[in-house]
């Protein structure tokens, strides 16, 4: 797949494991940063920017394979993330990803790293700003290193993302 980026469902390669504990600091440091700084509205913000601008390769490719694009995109995102937990499937109806274990929480909570109480909503907010874009909408539960992500397409989806669905990460 490699040498065909239009199979390739990962429109980069990035060469973890090395580095990847210091990019999920990061990411975390970030978070907080923006939330303290601007407040919630700005962080949602620039979550949905991520997912809108940054994925746009990634939801191009989900407007036009749907479902099993979708699908295949998160299998070998998962593939990727050192230490993650998680099974992905696909029906006509949705994509079931049921994350057993986060990479992202593993770590910063092996590193006894204080975690942005709302991390797990950026999933959310930038999964869904993405999702839009190719038609699609995602439904959250859970959070804290284990969660459900649904991605439904936009006429089909349950009722609205309830953000009390996504437990506070701790």
């Amino acid at each position: 797949m490699k040498n065909n980026p239009k199979l390739d469902p990962l429109p980069y390669h990035d060469r973890k494991p090395h580095g990847y504990g210091e990019f999920y600091r990061a990411l975390n440091a970030t978070f907080r940063y923006i939330d303290g700084k601007k407040g919630r509205s700005h962080l949602e913000k620039f979550w949905e920017d991520h997912g809108k601008n940054y994925m746009a390769p990634i939801w191009k490719k989900w407007k036009a394979g749907g479902l099993d694009a979708i699908a295949l995109y998160w299998r070998a995102f998962f593939a990727h993330e050192p230490g993650a937990e998680v099974k992905v499937t696909a029906n006509q109806e949705f994509v079931d990803i049921r994350v057993s274990v986060c990479p992202a929480i593993k770590h910063l909570k092996e590193t006894d790293w204080e975690i942005f109480p709302h991390y797990c909503q950026h999933c959310y907010f930038v999964s869904e700003a993405a999702a839009q874009q190719s038609g699609y909408t995602i439904r959250v539960d859970g959070g804290n290193g284990t969660c459900s992500q649904r991605f439904y397409p936009a006429q089909s989806a349950p009722e609205k993302q309830n953000l009390s669905d996504i437990r506070l990460a701790q």
